[in-house]
């Protein structure tokens, strides 16, 4: 069973270290997405702090892609915005580095495709990442079976492979990402692209419970997490949930009113935080009761 966090080098990363926390405090991570540009290059920074203000746990930032195919129309849209700046995978790893300079603790996680990382090489990026500050990595194209070397590579910087699970991965699969990955497994809440669809929480809430039985690592759950009520009952399940899609359509209606966009956003990851830490007292107040039942019986 793969134990949860563990970086290369024998410590545990800034990301296992945050989850660790959380988890001893009973507290289900939120971790908003952005796509790195949008709406402009000089956004983002700013943006990132002010989601880590309203209540984030962790960052993950969308490195842009001419073709992100995992995604749905919402994040195609913030892609080709980003990349009408001509936002690129090193301008990414300087919003990091900027970032990083204002806050050493947030743990921030690059989501892309491999295309960029490859054009860069392999070393190369491991290297400029973890210079920056950056502490994981999801490349959403790189199955687990194939990303020895790239895996290998960020581990000695100690920087966190996360790979994608969904409801129809195997075995084979779960073991292969728990294996080559640390940090945490990202799980696809539904068949389809970003934003799509809605969420089956007792599926999720079963599939989650069979992957902990071949894993330790801790699971996030994102695709279709678009409001609060589907955030709020996936809280009592998983250790993690990710919001993105309904915080880029957001920035896309108020993407010429950049403090308006702001202040809507860091509005939306606070009820967030709200409704994700209610629904966390809501699961601790029925066991203790239910423990109370049980002690109290004859």
């Amino acid at each position: 069973m793969a134990e949860g966090g563990a970086a290369g080098g024998g410590g545990m990363s800034r990301l296992g270290a945050r989850f660790a926390a959380l988890q001893a405090r009973n507290r289900c991570a939120l971790i908003p997405y952005i796509t790195a540009g949008d709406p402009r290059p000089a956004a983002t920074v700013d943006l990132l702090h002010a989601m880590v203000a309203a209540g984030a746990d962790v960052l993950e930032l969308g490195v842009p892609f001419s073709d992100p195919m995992a995604d749905g129309p919402v994040i195609q849209a913030a892609c080709e915005r980003a990349l009408a700046h001509r936002v690129s995978l090193a301008d990414v790893l300087e919003m990091v580095a900027e970032f990083r300079r204002a806050d050493p603790d947030t743990p921030v996680v690059l989501m892309g495709y491999l295309n960029p990382i490859e054009r860069m090489g392999y070393a190369a990026f491991a290297e400029a990442a973890a210079a920056v500050g950056a502490d994981g990595v999801l490349t959403v194209d790189m199955p687990p079976e194939e990303a020895g070397e790239l895996a290998g590579l960020l581990r000695e910087k100690q920087l966190d492979p996360v790979f994608l699970l969904s409801p129809t991965s195997t075995d084979a699969r779960i073991t292969a990402a728990a294996t080559q990955g640390s940090g945490f497994l990202y799980y696809v809440a539904l068949k389809g692209v970003t934003g799509a669809g809605h969420v089956d929480v007792n599926e999720v809430a079963g599939r989650l419970s069979y992957i902990r039985g071949l894993s330790d690592l801790p699971i996030g759950v994102g695709f279709g997490v678009s409001d609060h009520a589907t955030a709020t009952i996936l809280a009592a399940v998983a250790d993690a949930v990710v919001i993105g899609s309904a915080l880029i359509r957001v920035l896309q209606t108020h993407q010429n009113d950049f403090a308006a966009a702001k202040e809507k956003i860091a509005m939306l990851v606070d009820a967030m935080r709200g409704s994700l830490d209610e629904a966390r007292q809501l699961v601790d107040g029925r066991e203790r009761h239910n423990n109370a039942d049980i002690k109290a019986s004859p």
